[in-house]
């Protein structure tokens, strides 16, 4: 008789009705006005919002090279230059994510300005994550996502920019796999995964600028950096 077994089962829920984000705008608040959370929800979050919200995005002069003054918030907001190609550029940005032209982007922003990444999405996620915890008594986790490119490989995927109460990466190394082999080098992404997942509620021409997912083991949530725990160390990189 084969064994039963009950799968996991995950629901990922676009947040509809978050107005048009500006700065100085609470994004838990604007959350929980269009969304009833439970205990143990993961709240997605693009940066775009975020950075509308900490008043991170950019007013070109309209007297002056678009292009010009994109390449200087470009080196402004970077540690250092790892590659480039004409206009675009391979940066380690001021937080340490490596990335195209320092994460700047001119999508889904008024026209004629340009959004910067948040200057700490950790502590950005933080501080969602508190609010909501002292406004509804709800312990959830929240991502800050963004969509990045991959070096070795084609199309786009949405990450984790910071994270706040729940695993940034999972540690299964020590763990027995489904044939009893020890696992030794396994860590698996969590907060990325996540933050894939969710980008499929959330279509890249419409308003949904959040997403709730549910259904995550609790086993998960717990602090965790993005900084601290994704970010691969000097030390370990093969290509820096």
């Amino acid at each position: 008789m084969r064994e039963s077994f009950e799968a996991p089962a995950l629901r990922i829920i676009g947040i509809p009705g978050i107005p048009e984000v500006k700065a100085g705008d609470n994004v838990a608040d604007l959350i929980m006005e269009n969304f009833e959370l439970y205990t143990n929800d993961v709240v997605v979050v693009t940066q775009k919002i975020v950075s509308k919200a900490e008043g991170r995005v950019v007013a070109l002069d309209p007297n002056r090279s678009a292009e010009e003054q994109i390449e200087e918030l470009i080196r402004s907001e970077s540690r250092r230059i790892l590659r480039q190609r004409g206009s675009l550029f391979i940066t380690e940005t001021n937080f340490g994510y490596v990335c195209a032209n320092a994460g700047i982007d001119q999508s889904n922003v008024p026209e004629g300005t340009v959004a910067l990444l948040p200057r700490d999405p950790d502590r950005s996620a933080r501080r969602i994550r508190d609010r909501i915890l002292a406004k509804s008594t709800k312990r959830v986790g929240v991502i800050i996502s963004d969509t990045f490119g991959r070096t070795w490989r084609q199309g786009l995927t949405d990450v984790a920019l910071g994270v706040a109460g729940i695993a940034a990466v999972v540690d299964l190394r020590g763990v027995p796999d489904a044939n009893g082999r020890t696992l030794n080098a396994t860590q698996i992404a969590l907060a990325d995964e996540l933050a894939g997942a969710a980008e499929l509620a959330k279509p890249k021409g419409g308003r949904v600028g959040a997403v709730v997912i549910r259904g995550v083991s609790s086993e998960h949530f717990r602090e965790s950096s993005v900084a601290e725990e994704l970010l691969r160390p000097y030390g370990e990189d093969l290509f820096r």
